[in-house]
């Protein structure tokens, strides 16, 4: 037995696993038929498929060799799946061993097949473009203005994406179909060798659209194939195409391109995408973005009268059917639903009764609901909720409101939809965020004026129809810029959280009975001029206010319901001119913020220093401001913003304060203090000894011996000074933390400058100076000529206005204060008499002007003064160019010389200047020349016939003030900036 020991040790393994194997396939033998059975039905059915489609075709070699051999698989499969019929137990393992053989084949040939099919697809594939059912707009300007946009970015080899983003409703869809169907009729000249539309939607399913695009690629798809499967197949289709243009409509969120199977980086294919959000066109990494906004008023009135039919334009019915048309706000889909539901109706009475109901954002036919407004409700629930509120909010005000952002962001931290463990600044940054993404989701836009945000009539129409059909915490009474002048009680119900009323002619409120809306937290009756009371009968109803705004109204006092208000965190009294004096506010707990801007207090409010919360007041234009009594201040322990710009208190500093008032030591005590605007009683003391609470404010504005009020672009740290000498006194600690000075009447200022510049100081946060009735003296004192070695006081600074200021050129201001102006983007200067000539030889050229405004400079000959030879641009960068009532003005720059990047020219009143900075080689960059008619015509150019081709058109010629005073006064125009 030990001699066989080791041959059975070499044997017996290999024994046991034959036993084994015969053993598993005995006992899989049911599953190895049933799997090939499978795998078979497959191959038959891809066969036929192949011989059905191609049966005409002269197959390749490789084609037909696949066709035999599965063919010859196929009857052997047969031939096997018989055999197991009268099989006996004993040659079930065997024949088992034969099936697994003949599936892996099967498994083999399929994969060849598929492979193969999507070759022949390639090769034998449909029309290149597939026709989409759909309305065409290529008759509408606007519609072909974008289609434009959208080809030349097809055309361009550096868009590989484009986005098309609009609000629901507004047309992106239809636009995209249009060009598809423009690249069907194209089909010759269009580049693309296939053009595949398909559509996402909300609910976004991979599979879904997988199965849209395998559609169009003659890909089989099966019930069990997985995404990661299929999404290989259509890469490798894909792959073989010479270029492709996908069309992906209604794009909700981020798609993994790749997951779908589409080569994004494949050269000469493009991709279009649709979507609500700009912010989805962005994750998408789009190359070119492009908004689909909403139809002027003459596009929007013929869309009307195609779907409302001849009686919209009938003597009868027009004025009110274009009435209902603009009330549809150019939304293609609102004024579709509209129209057709009008259509056909010839009683003037239903177009009122249309026109009315549409005015007072009821949707007064069920179309409108289903068509339009439950196509926004899909926005509306893609939104987080917070979104949501915020969102809801801005409906309060008037239709076609430009809604300032600041106040709109602290409507939403009073309510709460901010954290409140947040600075005021990181607050209203996060609300800024939250305005960002409104617009990016269409539901907001820009308003008339900056820093604004307004709704779309119909988007807002959306939002009161969800908030008064609401229960829940939404619940809203929205009757803003109606023109009331009375308002019911019952108008009122106990759910409502928020009520607009504002912007009316309201001359009372109606009594209510106490703790009427006991939810309540939003009360705007601001701009009512008529309302002479907020009664106690009324508010009393709003036990949980946490906003009350009065702005605008006519109130002399505060009621005492008002003082009651233990939630109130906001009290707005903007513009009550009426309002005197405010009782003691220590009774409003949980009151964070009070706006008092213009109204005519007389006193600093009292009882604020016993607030805890208290964080901001906005004393701003106070011009009836006398008293603050000292020692209050510094006990606003919580206070983050006191704005006081305008006021007619003006701060002291201790020992030259009046008795009883305020000193500016008070503030240093406020740490929690990161706003502040206040005015100064002209103190060189002040400016002596360094203050280091002002270092730690995160924006200020200081005037010192005056109020000046400027718009600037870095305004965030400004300081003020008027009718100082500035040699006097030593400002080193508060230029460092400034952005923006302004000079007024001062003396000393080169003084002052070559102390820095030789103490080789320099300011980094410096961006902006102004100088104002100034005189540099170039007679001495003054500092030596710049070289490209002197230092630079202020070498970031990017704003240079000089008004007043006696000069004689740019490069003697350089020498006389120590700067440089490498930096400087923008130059105002105005009524600065002795100026002759802007830049002289020598002067360094200022490489980063991008606006230069010249005006009222009596002696102003040349902006450069000219010399032989050539010299560098002096202005490379300029694009903006603004020269007015400049009588001997000659020349703005040496002769063919061209400033490459000015795309704006205005011109009044220079009547000697005939040469511009422009070539026939630059003028393509220009978008407009204002100036007279009569200059135009006169200006002489190096290639007239050319350059004035491209010029015409961008010329526009200023207005008259009065014909009959021209021979008198000369031109006088309209300076229309």
């Amino acid at each position: 037995m030990e001699c066989l020991s080791p041959f059975l040790g070499k044997i017996l393994p290999s024994m046991c696993a034959a036993m084994s194997s015969r053993v598993g396939n005995a006992m899989r033998f049911k599953s190895n038929v049933q799997a090939l059975k499978k795998v078979m039905e497959r191959l038959v059915k891809l066969r036929g498929n192949i011989s059905e489609d191609h049966k005409d075709k002269s197959f390749s070699l490789k084609l037909m060799g696949w066709q035999r051999k599965s063919d010859e698989v196929i009857t052997k499969a047969r031939s096997k799946l018989e055999e197991r019929v009268s099989c006996g137990k004993s040659l079930k393992s065997r024949l088992s061993r034969k099936l697994v053989t003949i599936l892996n084949e099967a498994k083999m040939l399929e994969k060849e097949g598929l492979d193969l099919l999507d070759m022949i697809a390639v090769a034998t594939a449909h029309e290149r473009v597939e026709h989409v059912p759909g309305v065409s707009v290529l008759h509408q300007t606007t519609a072909s203005n974008m289609l434009g946009k959208i080809i030349d970015g097809l055309r361009s080899s550096e868009v590989q994406k484009i986005g098309i983003w609009g609000m629901g409703g507004v047309g992106k869809t239809t636009l995209v179909r249009t060009l598809n169907n423009k690249l069907h009729e194209e089909t010759a000249t269009q580049p693309f060798g296939l053009v595949i539309f398909a559509t996402a939607s909300k609910d976004f399913d991979p599979r879904t659209v997988q199965k849209q695009i395998a559609e169009r690629l003659d890909i089989d798809t099966r019930l069990e194939e997985t995404v990661e499967r299929l999404a290989r197949r259509i890469y490798a289709r894909l792959e073989k195409q010479t270029n492709f243009l996908l069309i992906l409509d209604d794009v909700w969120k981020d798609i993994d391109l790749d997951l779908l199977g589409i080569p994004e980086e494949k050269k000469g294919s493009k991709i279009i995408l649709t979507s609500r959000s700009l912010d989805v066109c962005r994750s998408m990494r789009t190359n070119l973005d492009i908004r689909v906004d909403c139809l002027c008023e003459e596009e929007a009135w013929e869309l009307f009268c195609q779907n409302a039919g001849e009686v919209a334009r009938s003597e009868r019915i027009e004025r009110s059917a274009k009435a209902v048309s603009r009330e549809c706000g150019g939304l293609p889909l609102a004024i579709i639903t509209v129209g057709t539901a009008m259509r056909g109706k010839t009683d003037v009475k239903l177009w009122e009764h249309a026109l009315e109901q549409l005015s007072r954002s009821v949707p007064c036919f069920r179309s409108i609901e289903e068509k339009v407004f439950l196509p926004l409700k899909l926005s509306y629930d893609f939104l987080e909720e917070k979104l949501k509120s915020c969102f809801l909010m801005c409906a309060l005000f008037p239709e076609d409101y430009s809604i300032d952002v600041k106040e709109l962001v602290m409507y939403w931290i009073a309510e709460g939809f901010m954290d409140e463990q947040d600075s005021h600044e990181e607050s209203m940054n996060e609300g800024i965020t939250i305005v960002e993404s409104l617009k990016d989701y269409c539901l907001l836009e820009d308003g008339w004026r900056s820093e604004t945000v307004k709704m779309h009539d119909v988007v807002r129409d959306f939002a009161i129809w969800t908030m008064s059909s609401s229960q829940d915490d939404c619940h809203s009474l929205v009757l803003s810029g109606k023109g009331l002048q009375e308002i019911r009680q019952d108008k009122f119900a106990p759910s409502l959280r928020r009520v607009s009323l504002m912007h009316n002619n309201l001359e009372r409120l109606p009594g209510l009975s106490e703790k009427y809306c006991m939810e309540a937290s939003t009360l705007l009756l601001q701009e009512n001029y008529l309302l002479q009371e907020a009664s106690d009968g009324f508010l009393q109803a709003f036990p949980a206010l946490r906003i009350l705004n009065l702005s605008g109204t006519c109130v002399n006092s505060l009621p005492h319901s008002c003082l009651q208000l233990s939630k109130l965190h906001s009290l707005f009294l903007r513009g009550c001119t009426n309002l005197t004096e405010l009782p003691s506010l220590e009774t409003l707990a949980k009151l964070e913020l009070l706006d008092l801007h213009g109204s005519r207090i007389k006193e600093f409010p009292k009882g604020l220093e016993k607030l805890e919360s208290f964080k901001h007041l906005d004393l701003s234009g106070t011009v009836h401001l006398k008293t603050i009594p000292a020692g209050i201040v510094s006990r606003l322990s919580s206070l983050e913003t006191l704005n006081m710009k305008l006021s007619n208190y003006h701060w002291s500093v201790k020992g030259e304060e009046q008795e009883g008032q305020a000193t500016l030591e008070e503030i240093a005590y406020l740490d929690c203090l990161q706003v502040l605007s206040i005015s100064l009683i002209c103190s060189p003391s002040f400016l002596k000894k360094s203050n280091p609470w002002i270092k730690r404010l995160k924006k200020f504005q200081i005037n010192v011996g005056f109020s000046y009020v400027l718009p600037m672009i870095h305004d965030e740290r400004t300081l003020a000074i008027s009718s100082l000498n500035l040699s006097q006194v030593s400002m080193e600690w508060l230029l460092a933390c400034t952005t923006s000075v302004i000079l007024n009447s001062c003396q000393g200022l080169q003084g002052m400058m070559k102390k820095l510049v030789t103490g080789s100081k320099t300011f980094v946060n410096l961006k902006s100076l102004t100088i104002v009735k100034t005189s540099i003296n170039s007679s001495g004192g003054g500092i030596e000529k710049a070289t490209t070695k002197s230092p630079d006081t202020l070498p970031f600074l990017e704003e240079l206005r000089l008004h007043e200021v006696n000069f004689v050129s740019l490069s003697e201001l350089q020498a006389q204060l120590g700067l440089r102006l490498v930096a400087l983007k923008l130059l105002l200067v105005s009524k600065c008499n002795n100026l002759k000539t802007l830049v002289e030889i020598d002067m360094f050229t200022m490489p980063n002007l991008e606006e230069m405004e010249i005006s009222d400079c009596d002696s102003l000959h040349h902006l450069r003064q000219t010399i032989d030879g050539p010299q560098e641009p002096l202005l490379p960068k300029l694009r903006v160019m603004k020269l007015r009532n400049l009588p001997e003005l000659e020349s703005v720059c040496y002769e063919k010389e061209t400033w490459e990047c000015l795309e704006q020219v205005k011109v009044m009143n220079c009547g000697r200047l005939y040469t511009l900075p422009i070539s026939s080689k630059t003028c393509g960059r220009i978008k407009e020349i204002k100036g007279a008619v009569s200059w135009w015509k006169h200006l002489r150019w190096d290639d007239p016939s050319s350059t004035l081709k491209t010029l015409d058109p961008c010329f526009k010629p200023l207005r008259l003030l009065g014909e009959e005073m021209a021979p008198i006064f000369g031109e006088h125009y309209l300076w229309d900036s």
